[in-house]
C-alpha cells in the first residue's frame, strides 16, 4: 500500500511523463533548488510518523499546511494544524520543527512534521506537500547526500550513519557510532596532514634549498614523518577485516557425527526452531543457515549433515557439503591455531553434547580429549560457559568495537590505504624530488578520497543506494 501511495505522490509533484534520460547521479544536486520531501520513519502504521523537507522552499511548505501562523522558533517543537493548502481541509494536529539552514542535517533550511502514523493521515500530508509549489518527492539516500554535499558528513560519516541504519547487534551499533562520530575521518584528516606536511617541507627544499635561511633537516623531518605513517598504515592494513567482518558477520559452522545434537545446538543460538530435530540419523541433508546475535556479534551459524557414510545421494551430497566446511577447517584453523606464520589464534571450539548422560558423581571420561566445553542441549546446562566462548572467539575475529583505534569497515578503506602506503613506497625510492613531491601528492589524495575529496559519481551512488527513501 505505502509504495503504491508513495507512487501516486511522486507523479503528481512531477507532472506529466517525460522522456527518461540517463544521469550520473539519482539525486539531483543541491544546487539545483530544488525543495524535496518524503517520510523519514518506518512506513507502515506506528503512533508517530515524521515527514521532513529540505531545501529552500521548506518555509513556504511548513507555512502553507499551517496557515495562517508563522513560522515556528527555530528548533523547537510547535503544536499545529495541519490543513490541505489546496482545500482547507483539515489533516491532522500535529508537532512541527522548524531548523533553518545552516544549522541543519543537510545545511539547507529543514521542516518536520510529526504527525499521527495512520495511513490516511500521512498519505492526505504527503499529497498537500507535493501540491505546494518547488516541492518534489525525496530520492533514496538524498537528505544525507546533501548533508555530504554540504559539509555537514564526510564520506566515512556516512557509511557510519548507513552502517547504524543497518545494524543488528550491539557491537555493529558500537563500531557505527563511533564512525558517524567521526573517528575514522579525523584519523584519515590527521594523515592527510602530516602528508601536506611533508608535502611542503620538500616543496620547501626544491624552492630554497640554496637560501641561506632555510632550516636544516628539512627533507629528514619530511622522511621522518613519512616512516612514522608508514607504520601507523601498515598496523590499520593488518587488521585482518576485522570491520568489514563486523558489518557482514563471521561464519560459524556446527560440525560433528550424526545425532550429536547439532541441530539442536543451532536452534538453541537461534532461539527459533531452525533445524529439524529428531533421534533418527541424517534428518539434517543440508547446510542449513541462519544469521544470529552471539554476543552481541553477528554470526551466520550453519547447521550441516553428520558426518557418516550417507545412506542415500541426497545425504552423500549433505555430507560432501559438510566436510566442505570441515576441510576450511582443516586447512585454514587448525593450521593457523597450530603456530601460522601470521599468527592467528584457533578459531575451533570443541563441544561435547549430551552432558547431562552422564553419571552424578562419576569420572570424566572426556579428561584425555583436547580443550572442550561440556553442554546439555536438552536441559541449557553449560550453555552460558558456550555463549561466553563464543563471544570471546568473535570479539578477537571481528574486533573490540568499544576499544582502540577504529576499523576498517569498508573494501575501499582497505584499497585507499594500501594506495597511499604503495605511493609513500614510491617516495622513497624516488631519486629525484620531483617525482618525490609528486609520490606524496597521490598518497595524500588516497588518503581524502576515503573521507569524500574528489570522490567519483559513481562511488557516491553505491554508497548512498544503501539508504531508504527520508534518510
Amino acid at each position: 500500500m505505502w509504495r503504491g501511495l508513495w507512487t501516486l505522490v511522486a507523479r503528481a509533484a512531477r507532472g506529466p511523463r517525460r522522456p527518461c534520460t540517463r544521469q550520473g547521479s539519482g539525486a539531483p544536486a543541491p544546487a539545483s533548488g530544488a525543495t524535496v520531501f518524503a517520510l523519514s520513519s518506518g512506513q507502515g502504521r506506528c503512533g508517530i510518523a515524521v515527514i521532513r523537507t529540505s531545501g529552500p522552499a521548506s518555509g513556504q511548505a511548513l507555512r502553507s499546511l499551517t496557515a495562517p501562523r508563522d513560522l515556528p522558533p527555530a528548533r523547537k517543537a510547535c503544536l499545529r494544524l495541519l490543513s490541505d493548502p489546496r482545500s482547507g481541509e483539515p489533516l491532522d494536529r500535529a508537532l512541527v520543527l522548524w531548523f533553518p539552514g545552516p544549522q541543519s542535517f543537510t545545511g539547507e533550511d529543514c521542516a518536520e512534521f510529526h504527525v499521527h502514523g495512520g495511513p490516511a493521515v500521512v498519505s492526505g500530508v504527503l499529497q498537500a506537500l507535493g501540491s505546494v509549489p518547488g516541492l518534489r518527492p525525496a530520492e533514496a539516500g538524498e537528505f544525507t547526500r546533501r548533508a555530504f554535499a554540504h559539509g555537514k558528513l564526510s564520506l566515512t560519516e556516512v557509511e557510519g550513519l548507513a552502517d547504524l541504519i543497518h545494524a543488528e547487534t550491539e557491537a555493529q551499533r558500537r563500531q557505527a557510532l563511533r564512525q558517524l562520530d567521526g573517528e575514522l575521518s579525523h584519523l584519515c584528516r590527521g594523515w592527510a596532514e602530516t602528508l601536506t606536511k611533508a608535502l611542503a617541507h620538500v616543496e620547501a627544499y626544491i624552492d630554497f634549498g640554496e637560501d641561506d635561511n632555510l632550516e636544516e633537516g628539512v627533507l629528514d623531518r619530511a622522511d621522518s614523518e613519512v616512516r612514522e605513517l608508514e607504520v601507523a598504515l601498515g598496523a590499520h592494513l593488518r587488521d585482518a577485516r576485522r570491520g568489514q567482518r563486523l558489518r557482514s558477520g563471521a561464519h560459524v559452522v556446527v560440525a560433528g557425527p550424526p545425532n550429536a545434537g547439532k541441530s539442536s545446538l543451532v536452534n538453541l543460538l537461534s532461539r527459533k526452531p531452525v533445524s529439524i530435530v529428531s533421534p533418527e540419523p541424517g534428518t539434517t541433508r543440508d547446510v542449513l543457515e541462519t544469521p544470529v546475535d552471539l554476543g552481541g556479534f553477528p554470526a551466520l551459524l550453519s547447521d550441516t549433515a553428520g558426518l557418516r557414510e550417507g545412506v542415500g545421494p541426497v545425504e552423500q551430497e549433505g555430507v560432501r557439503r559438510a566436510q566442505k566446511s570441515c576441510n576450511f577447517l582443516d586447512t585454514v584453523v587448525i593450521p593457523a591455531g597450530a603456530g601460522s606464520p601470521n599468527g592467528r589464534s584457533q578459531r575451533l571450539l570443541l563441544v561435547l553434547n549430551k552432558s547431562d548422560l552422564l553419571p552424578a558423581g562419576g569420572p570424566d571420561p572426556s579428561a584425555d580429549l583436547p580443550p572442550h566445553l561440556l553442554l546439555s542441549c536438552l536441559t541449557g546446562e553449560g550453555l552460558d560457559g558456550l555463549l561466553e566462548a563464543l563471544r570471546k572467539e568473535l570479539a578477537a575475529l571481528c574486533g573490540d568495537p568499544s576499544t582502540g583505534p577504529p576499523l576498517l569497515t569498508r573494501a575501499r578503506h582497505q584499497h585507499h590505504l594500501q594506495g597511499c602506503l604503495d605511493a609513500l613506497g614510491h617516495y622513497k625510492q624516488a631519486k629525484d624530488l620531483a617525482l618525490a613531491t609528486e609520490a606524496l601528492r597521490v598518497a595524500r589524495g588516497h588518503l581524502t578520497r576515503i573521507t569524500g575529496g574528489g570522490g567519483t559519481e559513481e562511488i557516491l551512488d553505491i554508497i548512498f543506494q544503501d539508504f531508504c527513501v527520508g534518510k
